[in-house]
């Protein structure tokens, strides 16, 4: 069933970091239910439900919150959960009448998440922003790039999914964890520019060392480095070398055909341009597939980049059956991994106000008696 298993946690549907945090806990075992609006927002991207993968794993009902009976609704679910998941601007929650307040004063131990681009105060507090904005004011942005073209979108994988879903599910298990030990809940106020402030610590402390230069492809893991950085093979591919340490970038220049020299002049960071050039010259001088029969088996830090779909099938991927099908869609497994509760295999997506009866019964209420009081 999972190690979450027992846990029971609202989610207030929404779109980005809130449903894929929703869906980490659904998938590690937790009782999550999803609470949908009864007409669609023109949230997002749209696409086929099948598709929407973060909403996996979990029932949703459809209620009005605008509507007194919506409400009522909505407080008589999350009196009996541990945990609430929003991701609405500041205020919202508060405006239909289900802010922390009101769900505090009916149940003291809950943990209510409220997770945010920009936090619940200060001035930006109330202006729409997405990922890029995020890791714009940050400063993670301005480390990320090339000289040539300047920043780099890492995808949304930094600020929504990293910054904001992976800290809104460790702030939520700490408070249930204190709630456990002290009977009282509180507010976990889940800001995305505080996640991604946080994973820019230890870059922090190179830049305060006056170890880290404020320009694209200066630095030893910006891709600056030719020992840390991508390039492109014969066939129009790339790989990947990263060998930081003396004693694995020894086994790549082995690998590569070049001599000790440049062993020597790892940390010149004045030669760097003029070595990366004579890099992407020998990887460019083979196709991809000949670079790993090169380096298979050598501690050289060498992996190809591959597709989404080269990598589902990629022996290592397939040995730990990382990737699994649901309901015909190929997609990633839980993770991580545990070795005695062991989540159940996830249920795919679920529309808005599917699963109402279903639901219910699992939450611990009745569907007729719900029915009765708040239909």
């Amino acid at each position: 069933m999972g190690p979450l298993n027992g846990l029971k946690i609202i989610e207030m549907g929404g779109i980005g970091p809130g449903p894929f945090c929703a869906m980490l806990m659904a998938d590690l075992g937790a009782n999550v239910l999803r609470i949908d609006r009864t007409t669609d927002a023109g949230l997002g991207v749209k696409k086929q439900l099948r598709h929407d993968l973060t909403r996996r794993n979990r029932p949703s009902i459809a209620l009005d919150l605008k509507s007194d009976k919506g409400r009522e609704a909505a407080l008589e679910l999350i009196a009996g959960a541990d945990a609430l998941i929003e991701g609405f601007r500041p205020g919202v929650m508060e405006r239909v009448g289900l802010g922390p307040e009101a769900c505090l004063a009916l149940n003291p131990r809950l943990a209510y998440g409220r997770l945010t681009g920009w936090g619940q105060a200060g001035p930006l507090a109330q202006t729409v922003g997405h990922d890029i904005n995020y890791l714009a004011l940050t400063g993670a942005l301005a480390m990320i790039g090339s000289r040539e073209q300047g920043p780099a979108i890492p995808l949304n994988l930094v600020a929504d999914l990293g910054g904001g879903a992976l800290y809104m599910a460790f702030g939520l298990l700490a408070a249930v964890l204190n709630a456990r030990e002290t009977g009282k809940g509180q507010v976990v106020d889940a800001a995305i520019i505080d996640g991604v402030s946080s994973m820019l610590t230890t870059f922090r402390g190179f830049s305060a060392a006056g170890a880290w230069t404020h320009e694209y492809e200066s630095n030893f893991i910006d891709g600056g480095a030719p020992w840390y950085a991508c390039y492109e093979t014969a066939d129009g591919k790339y790989i990947s070398v990263g060998a930081v340490e003396r004693k694995f970038y020894a086994e790549l220049l082995d690998g590569m055909g070049l001599s000790s020299d440049y062993l020597d002049r790892q940390m010149d960071r004045a030669s760097w341009p003029e070595q990366k050039i004579v890099f992407a010259e020998v990887f460019r001088s083979r196709n991809r597939a000949d670079w790993e029969s090169v380096f298979e088996g050598r501690s050289a830090c060498f992996a190809p980049v591959l597709t989404l779909e080269e990598a589902a099938n990629h022996p290592q991927m397939t040995e730990r059956a990382a990737m699994i099908d649901i309901a015909g869609i190929r997609q990633p497994a839980p993770a991580p991994r545990f070795s005695h509760s062991i989540p159940d295999m996830p249920e795919p997506p679920s529309e808005s106000g599917e699963n109402t009866a279903a639901a219910l019964t699992a939450w611990g209420v009745d569907p007729a008696d719900f029915a009765r009081e708040f239909s």
